[in-house]
C-alpha cells in the first residue's frame, strides 16, 4: 500500500517527462489497481486469521501477482514506452480469479 502512494505522488511529477502519450492515465490505472488490490490483500490477510483456506491463500497470491504484472506493466509502457504484450492481460485475470477465489470462500464457509 506505502509503494501504491509513493508511485501515485511519483508519478504526478514523473508523467511529465514519460515516454507513452497517455502516460497520465496509464499511471492513474495502475495506482488504482494497485490500491484497491492492496486493501484486497489486507482483508484476505485478515480472514486467513480466522478462516484460512486453500482459496483464501490463492486470493492472496493472485491478487499479490495481478499488482505486479497488471500495475507493473503499465508503468513500464507509461515509463519507458515498452508493452510487455499479455503481461497485463494476465494481471486483470489474476484479479478476476482472486476475487473469484474469495467468492468461492464465500460460498463454501457460509454460516
Amino acid at each position: 500500500m506505502a509503494l501504491a502512494v509513493a508511485m501515485g505522488a511519483v508519478s504526478l511529477h514523473a508523467a511529465k517527462s514519460a515516454v507513452h502519450p497517455d502516460a497520465v492515465r496509464l499511471l492513474q490505472i495502475a495506482v488504482l489497481y494497485q490500491l484497491i488490490h492492496g486493501l484486497a490483500i489486507v482483508a484476505v490477510s485478515t480472514l486467513a486469521r480466522t478462516q484460512l483456506s486453500k482459496l483464501v491463500a490463492a486470493a492472496g497470491i493472485l491478487h499479490l501477482g495481478g499488482i505486479v504484472a497488471f500495475s507493473g506493466s503499465l508503468y513500464v509502457l507509461a515509463f519507458f514506452g515498452v508493452s510487455l504484450g499479455p503481461v497485463g492481460p494476465i494481471g486483470g485475470s489474476a484479479f478476476i480469479a482472486g476475487w473469484l477465489a474469495l467468492a468461492a470462500h464465500a460460498l463454501l464457509h457460509r454460516g
